[in-house]
């Protein structure tokens, strides 16, 4: 994988992975990786699970994350979050929201060229 050592979020144009989710990777390496996220309130993301350690911060909005076992917590303006790679995790926006997500190792797939 190439390797983005620096770079502008007002430089980068949005990837809309899904209906009302788009993401701007920032920086990475293969280790490594930085992405922005603008999710629009009623957005969904289903139960899914990926190698990579997932880390995030919210910016601002109000999105609540929530797990294969049930359990579901709200993350605002200032939360931090962390899943651990495998684990499964999904999301329901219910305010405009944007955050920063840190992955390890890096996700191939949000390699833009």
């Amino acid at each position: 994988m190439k390797k983005k050592a620096f770079n502008s979020i007002v430089k980068v144009s949005p990837v809309e992975l899904r209906p009302g989710i788009q993401r701007k990777t920032l920086v990475y390496d293969d280790k490594n990786m930085l992405c922005h996220f603008h999710l629009t309130r009623g957005a969904k993301l289903e139960l899914h699970s990926h190698e990579a350690a997932q880390l995030g911060y919210v910016i601002s909005g109000k999105v609540e994350f929530f797990k294969e076992d049930g359990s579901s917590f709200i993350a605002e303006d200032g939360a931090a979050y962390h899943f651990p790679s495998w684990e499964k995790h999904g999301t329901i926006v219910h305010e405009d929201t944007d955050f920063i997500e840190y992955f390890s190792p890096s996700r191939p797939e949000y390699v833009d060229e």
